[in-house]
């Protein structure tokens, strides 16, 4: 009886041991770390992230901050990622395969691959073809959704462009442009004093390690709360006008490899690098073609060989002497027709190449042979050219686009502070931050 007893006792220890092996196998396989709304972050997608990235910033020689940093910015990225999937998700936003494959093959030819070679590539480096896709999807839906939430409701004023351009002629340190990196620690606006003490106290901390000589790229990575903390902060080249007064009055006095003391905004304390630095641009002088011409459209009932049958009838009246505007009135297919085919000034770019090539071969008043475009057949005349200085239709246009860029990143970033307060946030790996 005895005997039956330890036996059946060992059987017990023996199967509670192997249920305790299979479990912490089971939380060693995955288990959950964050909670964000109706979906979780496991610690398998955690690092997967935290591996690739950080093979990316060692192929880009950019130094590591320490692990326990890492896994915050990630695990903060991975949340904002997982909220704005949702957000799409409920709203309608999806990729389709075929969309999904063009980009892809896109991504291959700026590589200078063929969609093979590309898949090769990606499994040389470890990454799964199916893994790849899922992050490329997820890109392109919280992009078309930045463009929906933020950038599609961005407007950038005539007045807007006056008043940068103005501002800019102020002053010639505004005709310098910057390539700077940045180190932002946030502070609310209705920070409690400790709250700021505390950022005051990490911003000082940041600027002892650049001191020491840190590289800047790290120490971003390691106590920026910046979007591109993990990319070193970096955000290109900027123009003097396009950056805040704040940060240009300490730009002003710094040279390339400077880096600025804290400067207290609003939003925090922010520290600037001037990676490099160059001067404005000078004048933008572009040659300009007055031209016209005669276009007999391709379509159904209208084949290229009629098309071109036709055109050689017109070009054979032009070589005869009739005046290019009746002819051009008569039979052009295009809405420049009434006005005698006249195309006004054209610059460079504005017409399709096969049009554009056949125009600058003409000499002034010289009328081409046939052209085949996309849209048909043409004959062109060249009337004039000049050269124009195009530096103010430049400038404005340029001043709208860098307006709108950071009109726009300033309410991406808010709406999607926004969206990660108004979430359900639970973080289950603290106690390793």
């Amino acid at each position: 009886m005895l005997r039956n007893f330890i036996k059946i006792s060992f059987l017990i220890a023996l199967s509670f041991n192997q249920y305790s092996a299979l479990a912490a196998d089971v939380v060693k396989m995955d288990r959950i770390v964050a909670v964000v709304d109706q979906t979780v972050i496991t610690e398998q997608e955690l690092e997967s992230r935290i591996t690739s990235l950080s093979a990316q910033l060692r192929k880009q020689g950019t130094e590591l901050p320490e692990e326990s940093i890492l896994r915050k910015q990630i695990l903060e990225r991975l949340i904002s990622d997982a909220l704005q999937l949702q957000y799409a998700a409920q709203t309608g936003i999806k990729v389709d395969d075929i969309q999904l494959d063009k980009t892809i093959e896109r991504i291959a030819e700026q590589n200078k691959m063929t969609i093979r070679e590309f898949h090769d590539a990606l499994n040389q480096d470890g990454i799964s073809i199916r893994k790849f896709r899922a992050d490329i999807r997820n890109e392109i839906i919280i992009a078309r959704l930045r463009e929906r939430e933020v950038e599609s409701r961005v407007n950038v004023s005539e007045s807007e462009i006056d008043n940068y351009l103005t501002t800019q002629a102020s002053s010639n340190q505004n005709q310098d442009e910057y390539d700077i990196s940045h180190i932002l620690i946030r502070v609310p606006e209705d920070a409690a004093p400790e709250d700021v003490q505390k950022a005051k106290t990490k911003v000082d901390e940041a600027l002892a390690a650049l001191d020491a000589g840190t590289n800047f790229a790290k120490v971003s990575a390691s106590f920026s709360d910046a979007p591109n903390a993990l990319e070193g902060g970096n955000i290109g080249w900027k123009s003097g006008s396009q950056v805040p007064t704040l940060f240009l009055d300490a730009l002003k006095t710094m040279q390339k490899g400077d880096v600025s003391t804290a400067l207290r905004s609003p939003n925090g304390f922010h520290i600037l690098k001037v990676n490099d630095k160059r001067g404005g641009s000078s004048p933008l002088i572009i040659e300009q073609t007055h031209a016209r011409h005669i276009l007999i459209k391709l379509s159904e009932i209208m084949s290229e060989k009629d098309a071109k049958q036709k055109i050689d009838g017109i070009k054979e009246r032009l070589d005869n002497g009739e005046k290019f505007e009746v002819l051009a009135r008569q039979f052009s297919e295009d809405g420049t027709a009434s006005n005698g085919g006249d195309l006004g000034w054209v610059n460079p770019g504005d017409t399709v190449p096969q049009f554009e090539k056949a125009m600058n071969t003409l000499k002034q008043d010289e009328i081409s042979e046939p052209v085949l475009s996309p849209f048909g057949w043409h004959v062109i005349q060249v009337i004039e050219r000049r050269k124009q200085d195009m530096s103010k239709e430049a400038a404005r246009l340029k001043a709208r686009q860098e307006i709108r860029t950071r009109k726009a990143d300033e309410a991406y970033q808010d709406w999607v502070r926004e969206l990660r307060d108004r979430a359900f946030v639970e973080l289950r790996l603290e106690d390793k931050f």
